[in-house]
């Protein structure tokens, strides 16, 4: 018998068999980004924002660590050593001191390197799969901070929800407001993009005479959150980094364009690209959004979505 997360986070439930867990994408709704630090990360104020696109690992035992996969990336996403996913198998075998068993198998529709925090997301779901497999029974704030090593996103994406992150992005708090469903559309893009290339390239272009001017905080933001209301939370979206996904991959305009043209509340490159989300009023629009974009040849397909998500869990 191993242990799972139920609906509520602190009370475990049991169950035999292999452990599957699904995890979220996540968007960010505001991502200031700051200097340089002498660490080599940029010192972040971001909104973090889990929404209804889901990866899925199961972790079954074995007698040595490996991996497979199916879905997006199939034949593109390498699966060895240097692969999040067996990086953060071994990483809490390490710290528990355990045999880094396991045979993992991974359904992937969270695109690669398309600003959603793919990778972390599936770091998140084995760690948990892991720590369930091999009844090492940390709790989710300890399988943060080894996850905190791996990747900045995925100690938001054990959490889920909607959260603020600082530091590099690593140290999240949850963000407590009324409970409410925002929908969005995801419009994916042929290929990715290189998360160290966006922000060099920001940096760059902050260089420049005349460059892009950081985000101000992100007190608005969370005070739009607040008020339940689209077209508020959709003034205050921004991302510093969209300037510079622009620059690497001017068509991300022509994707923007097309999603206000057909109507979209607020429209802004996810993350570091070259994803790109909008904001609609309801579940209906979002839907018409959707099929309005993907018909328009700008992006590879666009699905409606909702937020925010728990974060990894057991099903």
């Amino acid at each position: 018998m191993t242990e799972a997360w139920g609906p509520d986070d602190d009370k475990p439930r049991r169950f035999a068999g292999p452990v599957r867990v699904r995890v979220p994408a996540k968007i960010n709704l505001h991502l200031g980004v700051g200097p340089l630090r002498s660490d080599g990360f940029h010192e972040l104020n971001t909104v973090y924002h889990a929404i209804s696109l889901f990866d899925e690992l199961t972790a079954r035992r074995g007698d040595t660590l490996a991996l497979t996969m199916e879905g997006e990336g199939a034949g593109e996403l390498e699966l060895g050593e240097d692969n999040l996913i067996i990086r953060a198998a071994r990483a809490l075998a390490r710290k528990a001191r355990v045999p880094a068993h396991a045979r993992l198998h991974l359904r992937k529709a969270i695109p690669l390197a398309g600003g959603l925090a793919g990778g972390s997301a599936d770091a998140a779901a084995t760690l948990i799969a892991c720590d369930l497999l091999w009844g090492t029974g940390y709790t989710k704030d300890e399988l943060a901070e080894i996850g905190a090593e791996l990747g900045s996103d995925v100690p938001f994406l054990l959490h889920g929800g909607t959260a603020l992150g600082t530091g590099h992005g690593e140290a999240v708090s949850p963000i407590l407001a009324r409970p409410v469903t925002w929908h969005w559309v995801v419009a994916l893009a042929d290929g990715g993009l290189s998360t160290p290339a966006v922000y060099r390239e920001l940096d760059r272009l902050r260089a420049a005479p005349g460059g892009p001017a950081p985000l101000e905080s992100s007190d608005a933001l969370m005070t739009a959150l607040r008020q339940r209301r689209p077209e508020v939370l959709g003034a205050v979206l921004g991302n510093d980094l969209q300037a510079a996904a622009l620059s690497l991959r001017p068509g991300l305009a022509d994707v923007l364009k097309a999603g206000q043209a057909a109507g979209a509340v607020a429209g802004i490159v996810s993350g570091s690209g070259p994803t790109c989300v909008f904001l609609a009023r309801d579940g209906a629009h979002a839907e018409k959004l959707a099929q309005e974009l993907a018909a328009s040849g700008v992006c590879r397909t666009a699905t409606a979505a909702r937020g925010p998500m728990p974060g990894a869990r057991a099903v």
